[in-house]
């Protein structure tokens, strides 16, 4: 279990990284645009990817740290017991079914993507929309591992309270 725990913290940390390079690209732009008078469509395709894979790869790691939204109306203040039927069930009935039909929905249209080595519509934009569309495909195996964590973790904690 630590080992799966690991891999989305691992991700998660640097994955990070790329909200400064971020920071870096979009004063670039701005510079360029308002004091240059020069438009850069890699650069702005490249904000683009980097936010989606950002968003994408980091949501096992968010889940990891229950940083996620959650709609919380009485779980706060609920005992560890509940909590973790909670965290069962919710896995189990919801977070699992969302796994699986995005997995399911994205695999096709990353393949079709990689096939043709899909690129950007801009005429001098990125020619890496199938590397991007990648992350589609990565999203629900992080957030898999992740809720395999949760299972293991709440079904653990249950079995060892009484």
């Amino acid at each position: 279990m630590h080992i799966l725990k690991s891999i989305n913290e691992y991700i998660g940390r640097y994955i990070s990284w790329l909200i400064i390079i971020m920071v870096i690209v979009q004063i670039v732009i701005v510079l360029s645009r308002y004091v240059f008078g020069l438009g850069f469509i890699k650069l702005q395709e490249l904000m683009i990817y980097m936010h989606g894979t950002l968003f994408t790869l980091a949501a096992g790691y968010t889940l990891l740290y229950d940083e996620h939204v959650r709609v919380d109306s009485f779980y706060r203040e609920s005992s560890k017991k509940f909590k973790n039927v909670v965290n069962l069930i919710g896995t189990l009935t919801l977070l699992m079914p969302f796994i699986i039909v995005t997995f399911l929905m994205s695999y096709p249209y990353v393949i079709r993507s990689w096939k043709i080595l899909e690129g950007s519509p801009e005429t001098s934009g990125l020619n890496a929309t199938y590397i991007y569309k990648t992350t589609l495909i990565i999203f629900p195996i992080l957030l898999f591992i992740q809720a395999l964590v949760i299972l293991f973790s709440s079904i653990n904690n249950l079995k060892t309270k009484k």
